[in-house]
C-alpha cells in the first residue's frame, strides 16, 4: 500500500516502462475484443477467429505478468483497469472507422420523394418507396439498403435534396445484394493517368 501512495513510483524508469507496457497491451487486447464481438454480430467468421486468437494471446501475456506484481504494486492494477476502459473506447472508434456491415436506411419525405428516388436510383442505389400518412399529410418512405461506410455520403446527398427529410437507420442482418453507388467519372490529372 505504501508503494501505491508513493508519488515517486513512476519516476523510476523501470516502473514507468512496465506500466506503459501493461496499459498499451491492455488497450490492444480489449480493442481486438471489441472488434471481435462486432465481427461475430456481422457473421465474419474468419475475421472473428483471428481477432480472438490475437486477443487471447495478448491477454495471457499481460495477465501472467501482472498477477505476479499487482499484489505488491497495486498501481499496476489501476493501470490495467485504465487500459481496459481505454481499449473499449479505442475499439469502438476503430470499428466506426472500418464500418463493417450494412444498414437499412429509411427516409421519410413530404414533397421531394420523386426527386430523391430518381437521383438515388441514377447513382446506383436500389430504392423502394411506400406511401404513408404523417402528422402534416401524405408522406413517402424510401427504403434503402447501403453499406455502413457509404452512409455519411448518402445522407449528405439526401439532405442536400430534401433538408426536411426524416431518416432512421437500423442494422441489417443478412443481405442478398447491396448495390454500391456509381463512381463519378474521373477527370483532371487522374483521367490522363487512367488512359496510360
Amino acid at each position: 500500500m505504501e508503494q501505491m501512495l508513493d508519488p515517486t513510483f513512476f519516476l523510476q524508469p523501470a516502473n514507468l516502462i512496465y506500466g506503459l507496457f501493461i496499459f498499451a497491451a491492455r488497450v490492444v487486447d480489449v480493442s481486438l475484443g471489441t472488434l471481435r464481438t462486432i465481427a461475430i454480430v456481422h457473421g465474419r467468421t474468419t475475421l472473428s477467429f483471428w481477432l480472438g486468437f490475437f486477443e487471447s494471446a495478448i491477454w495471457l501475456a499481460v495477465v501472467s505478468t501482472i498477477v505476479q506484481t499487482v499484489a505488491s504494486q497495486p498501481l499496476y492494477g489501476v493501470i490495467y483497469a485504465f487500459g481496459f476502459a481505454t481499449g473499449n473506447t479505442v475499439g469502438i472508434k476503430i470499428e466506426k472507422r472500418i464500418a463493417l456491415g450494412n444498414l437499412i436506411l429509411r427516409v421519410i419525405s413530404r414533397g421531394h420523394a420523386k426527386k430523391l428516388t430518381d437521383t438515388l436510383r441514377n447513382q446506383g442505389y436500389r430504392v423502394t418507396t411506400f406511401s404513408g400518412e404523417g402528422k402534416s399529410g401524405p408522406v413517402t418512405e424510401l427504403y434503402i439498403v447501403c453499406r455502413r461506410r457509404d452512409l455519411k455520403s448518402l445522407l449528405g446527398r439526401i439532405m442536400s435534396l430534401d433538408p426536411e427529410a426524416f431518416y432512421v437507420t437500423e442494422q441489417a442482418g443478412s443481405v442478398s445484394n447491396v448495390y454500391r453507388p456509381i463512381m463519378q467519372q474521373v477527370t483532371g490529372w487522374r483521367a490522363i493517368l487512367k488512359k496510360k
